[in-house]
């Protein structure tokens, strides 16, 4: 809130709105989202529909992202929200600031202020509005999160892989990003997974000093129903690693796509990684029911992926 703060200070909205959840009933709220920040969504929304805003938010998902400025705007008439959509980066990450949705986290070493998502509960209203982004068509929104369920209520990742392949990849691949790689795919997954009614939601969590690509942890007062824990692991292998052009990946069958090398390559890295992570989490937290899959992906193409036995 200060560049001259030494420690951050919780959101006082959502520290009472918690409090009085567990005063009246002894036990946390059903959502985490304290509907007097919904008015956040919208001012989200709106930043996303300036020219540079749906890059800036997108970007913001990456790991320990943020936005770097020389100082905070501290003016903003009507004019320039309804009028001027010429933003730029400074305009945009003030208004967040202002409005809540970004808070200062450091000073660089050239003197700017480094801006981020203040916590998990702001985060997910990022999400939401890439969710919308990507996927403008309800019904197909919903087909999304279907076949989310289908994980982590069954343990099957398929249906939302092919959900990704089929809708995420169509669009992901008609868009001028500046980066497309494992961060990419996983903002995919993570916009169709993030449940915070049922789960601590975390990308990049640390763990071990490490940071996983995507975990889904029940929540303690979750735990009575027929859910698991999720842990995945992403990676990226672009066209031109592999060879191959959009349209051969596309035609390949699905054990010859899994017997590339570069493919098998990075699998077997994932397998390691989320192997580790896995470990590291039984000993955070007790009581696991945890599913664990190694994803990789092959360009905006085809996805092969392997469920994690850890016993």
């Amino acid at each position: 809130f200060c560049d001259e703060a030494n420690e951050y200070l919780y959101n006082p909205t959502l520290c009472l709105y918690f409090l009085e959840a567990f005063q009246d009933f002894c036990k946390f709220p059903k959502a985490m989202m304290d509907d007097n920040l919904a008015v956040d969504t919208q001012k989200i929304t709106y930043i996303s529909k300036l020219p540079i805003g749906e890059p800036l938010i997108t970007d913001l998902m990456q790991k320990n992202a943020s936005i770097n400025i020389s100082n905070v705007q501290s003016r903003f008439g009507i004019d320039d929200l309804l009028m001027d959509q010429s933003k730029d980066n400074q305009f945009i990450a003030s208004y967040l600031y202002y409005v809540g949705a970004l808070t200062m986290a450091d000073v660089t070493e050239d003197g700017e202020l480094q801006l981020k998502i203040p916590n998990l509960v702001m985060k997910s209203l990022y999400i939401e509005r890439i969710r919308m982004m990507l996927l403008e068509n309800p019904a197909i929104r919903d087909n999304g999160i279907f076949s989310a369920k289908k994980l982590y209520q069954k343990g099957d990742i398929q249906p939302l892989c092919d959900f990704v392949i089929n809708h995420y990849f169509k669009i992901l691949s008609n868009r001028d990003y500046a980066w497309a790689n494992e961060l990419t795919v996983k903002i995919a997954f993570l916009t169709l997974l993030y449940n915070d009614i049922l789960y601590i939601m975390d990308s990049e969590a640390e763990i071990d000093r490490r940071y996983t690509d995507l975990t889904m942890i029940i929540r303690p007062d979750k735990r009575q129903f027929k859910i698991f824990d999720i842990l995945i692991e992403f990676k990226y292998v672009a066209l031109s690693d592999a060879k191959l052009t959009g349209e051969k990946a596309r035609s390949m069958d699905q054990i010859d796509l899994d017997n590339m090398p570069c493919i098998k390559k990075n699998m077997d890295a994932a397998i390691k990684q989320a192997n580790q992570y896995a470990d590291a989490l039984k000993q955070k937290y007790s009581e696991l029911r945890l599913k664990s899959f190694a994803v990789v992906v092959l360009g905006f193409d085809r996805i092969s992926w392997r469920e994690i036995d850890h016993q």
